[in-house]
């Protein structure tokens, strides 16, 4: 087993995906209860994710979700991936870390973004819009000031200032330039367009200033990983994700998660099984042996520093499954311990 995987860490961003048939309220509890098995099973952070007026997305607020997260767990890192800083007064963000930072210390991350709401509608309730998005790098600046309380204000936040909460950059679009310039670790995907995925981490390497926050650069590639016993059974776990997007992207809202075999007896028209079938593509999924081959390529060719897996399937259990064989590849990777 290659020493890369060993040396790598492994993460997961949990969307907090809404199922047919299930609530909101049993997405979050899903969440949850899901952190709780991954820091058992040695895993680094549980990130939560900021969606707003989505149906098949329960988690609107990764602040509160992830304070309910810290609370349930003992030594797993708890953060955002991420929220998305142009819906949100800076100020307000860096007093929402500096609470989680003050309650549970030395366990929270800020993962951050660029995104505004997806669709009109959002954007006028959230009082945004699109041209909100072009001012991150400065909204970003702004916000780790509140942290050094170098405002210019005269304002202070509280208890934010003086703590430090590692702040992260979801590299969408132009995140990848503003991570390197600001010298903040950088989150990047997705694993189905790796060409732009190696520009991206190659342009952030070339450009990076060290900070305060970061002496060198720091790589997390984020997509979705999917181990089962067989190459079929991981192929399901991407069916429900696959047709959700398929479905996006042809009626213009992303609906909560059907079961594999639903998908597999609907009558799709051609544009969506075009989208469905690509979204069935480009990830690493299949069994232990084929998954740890895929990511030693990756990370080889990356040379990231960690991964963060954003797999979401209709059955939590299988999920839950995927996660503990792949925690068992990082251990084997590792070897006995002497």
């Amino acid at each position: 087993m290659s020493s890369v995987i060993a040396q790598t860490r492994f993460s997961v961003l949990d969307r907090s995906r809404t199922r047919e048939g299930h609530s909101n309220a049993e997405a979050l509890r899903d969440t949850v209860a899901l952190a709780r098995e991954l820091e058992g099973l040695g895993y680094h952070r549980l990130w939560v994710s900021e969606h707003h007026g989505v149906p098949g997305d329960a988690g609107s607020a990764p602040t509160v979700l992830a304070a309910a997260v810290a609370s349930a767990t003992r030594t797993i890192r708890v953060g955002t991936g991420g929220v998305m800083l142009p819906n949100h007064r800076p100020l307000v963000v860096a007093e929402q870390f500096g609470v989680l930072e003050s309650l549970f210390p030395g366990r929270i991350d800020m993962g951050l973004g660029r995104s505004v709401g997806f669709t009109d509608g959002v954007r006028r309730a959230l009082g945004r819009d699109k041209d909100d998005a072009e001012d991150f790098a400065g909204q970003l600046d702004e916000l780790l000031g509140w942290f050094r309380g170098t405002s210019p204000t005269g304002v202070h936040a509280r208890p934010a200032e003086g703590l430090t909460v590692p702040p992260f950059v979801l590299a969408m679009g132009e995140g990848a330039a503003i991570a390197a310039r600001a010298g903040l670790p950088m989150v990047i995907g997705d694993l189905r367009n790796r060409p732009k995925m190696q520009r991206g981490i190659d342009h952030y390497r070339a450009n990076f200033r060290p900070s305060p926050w970061a002496a060198e650069p720091y790589v997390v590639v984020s997509g979705t990983i999917a181990v089962a016993a067989g190459p079929e059974e991981a192929r399901r776990l991407l069916i429900p994700e696959a047709w959700s997007m398929a479905y996006s992207r042809t009626h213009g809202t992303f609906p909560p998660l059907p079961p594999a075999e639903r998908v597999e007896a609907l009558t799709m028209t051609a544009k969506e099984r075009g989208f469905y079938e690509q979204g069935l593509t480009g990830h690493i999924a299949g069994t232990e042996e084929q998954v740890a081959d895929e990511l030693d390529i990756l990370l080889k060719e990356t040379g990231a520093q960690e991964v963060l897996v954003t797999t979401s399937t209709y059955d939590r259990g299988s999920l839950l499954d995927s996660y503990r064989r792949l925690a068992r590849i990082r251990e084997a990777a590792r070897g006995p311990v002497p």
